[in-house]
């Protein structure tokens, strides 16, 4: 075997090997460390609502609510990652596994301070679902404190 062989077989192993990296199997989520019970199927996201209008509120109040949704698929529902289109808006969700027929919520706060005027954010969520990606809205009219 020449040198030039050699370092091809090396390089193709490292290859190999850095791409099994980070997979595991069918029965557990990395991102999560929950064991999934139930991965044959396909899971569902549905949410009871995709929209929140907290109407007229007051700069520098902060306001929350929550979207509440149900894994209708037949197989365990794990929310991946829920991300904002700002820094005023924060959210707070599980990352445990949600069986078939099972409910959860993501929790959604949203800080009016320095804001004023009609106001509209968006929460993108991300799970292991058919659709894979989810778009939340809540909107507000924020009345400048004078």
């Amino acid at each position: 075997m020449n040198i030039k062989t050699l370092y091809i077989a090396i390089i193709s192993a490292a290859v190999v090997l850095a791409a099994g990296c980070g997979r595991n199997g069918a029965r557990g989520n990395v991102n999560t460390g929950y064991v999934l019970k139930d991965t044959i199927g396909t899971p569902v996201l549905t949410f009871s609502a995709t929209e929140h209008d907290f109407g007229r509120i007051q700069e520098g109040e902060t306001v929350g609510c929550a979207f509440n949704f149900k894994n209708t698929g037949d197989a365990d529902l794990v929310l991946t990652s829920v991300q904002t289109s700002c820094g005023c808006t924060v959210s707070k969700f599980s990352r445990k596994p949600i069986p078939p027929g099972g409910s959860g919520s993501i929790e959604v706060s949203f800080d009016s301070s320095d804001r004023s005027g009609r106001q509209t954010k968006t929460i993108t969520v991300f799970s292991n679902a058919g659709a894979r990606i989810m778009m939340l809205r809540i909107t507000a009219e924020v009345a400048e404190n004078r």
